[in-house]
């Protein structure tokens, strides 16, 4: 009898701890592992975890989404750029490209005539508002840029990529402006390109269709490597002031626009980027 019951109470234990152990493997079976991964779907920036105090300096580019936000929600893709329309200014509010030396082709393309951009559905503006005004049909995105091949090349000359410009701005210190860009594309293996009219109330316009015409035009540069921003922010006149006199952070002419340029870019990268206005770190280093 007391062997029995001791059999018994020896089978009991087993059961339990049989019991235990079974508990344990289902536990374990619906715990989750934590992991860490990179969203890299569009519009989205690969981000890396770091401490407040880390120096952010670089980005990966994969899948990055540099558009500018716009203040009209009327954003075009072409092969050659793309660009937010501002109907009530009769031109695009930005223009938006990547540069790299693949771009800058010596090909002598025949120039085209300006011809208007069918995807603009409210219709951008005809060339005929030039005639006679006193302006140029001066480029956003310059077809100086776009000699990759003779489509983008062409592409240049929509109406939605031009604005109203001086000739001796455009063919002055603008020009110089769009070389200098054209250099550091080269030196730092490729830049995003923002490009356009400082647009705002009681401008003066142009032709039937009233073409604004903005009183400041602008570009905003930044490195394909993420280590570099800058702005420059230049009255429409005629000027022979060297360049780096018209540098700004791009903090100051997003002020002037409310467009945010980079929204994309981790928080941290870009509050440090934006405020700098560092001419010579470009020219120099």
């Amino acid at each position: 009898m007391t062997i029995r019951i001791a059999m018994k109470r020896l089978v009991f234990q087993i059961k339990l701890l049989l019991m235990f152990v079974f508990l344990i493997a289902c536990d374990k079976k619906t715990e989750k592992p934590v992991t860490f991964s990179s969203d890299t779907a569009k519009g989205r920036v690969e981000r890396e975890v770091v401490n407040e105090n880390d120096d952010v300096t670089s980005l990966s580019n994969a899948n990055f989404d540099f558009f500018p936000t716009s203040t009209t929600g009327v954003i075009i893709n072409h092969d050659a750029y793309s660009f937010s329309y501002a109907e009530p200014y009769e031109q695009a509010e930005w223009v938006a490209y990547i540069l790299t030396k693949e771009d800058l082709s010596k090909q002598d393309y025949k120039r085209p005539l300006f011809m208007e951009d069918k995807a603009v559905k409210t219709g951008s503006a005809s060339w005929r508002n030039y005639k006679q005004s006193g302006y140029d049909k001066g480029h956003l995105c310059p077809a100086g840029d776009r000699k990759k091949n003779y489509q983008q090349y062409e592409e240049t000359f929509l109406t939605s990529n031009i604005a109203p410009q001086l000739h001796d701005f455009n063919n002055g210190v603008w020009n110089r402006l769009e070389q200098k860009v054209r250099y550091w594309s080269t030196k730092y293996d490729g830049l995003y390109v923002i490009t356009g009219g400082v647009l705002s109330e009681n401008l003066k316009t142009i032709g039937k269709e009233k073409v604004a015409v903005p009183n400041f035009f602008y570009k905003v540069l930044m490195t394909k490597k993420g280590d570099k921003m800058i702005g420059f922010l230049v009255p429409h006149a005629e000027s022979d002031r060297p360049l780096y006199e018209f540098a700004v952070d791009v903090d100051t002419i997003e002020k002037m626009t409310g467009i945010d340029f980079f929204p994309q870019l981790p928080d941290a990268m870009e509050n440090k980027l934006e405020k700098n206005n560092d001419y010579k770190a470009w020219s120099f280093n």
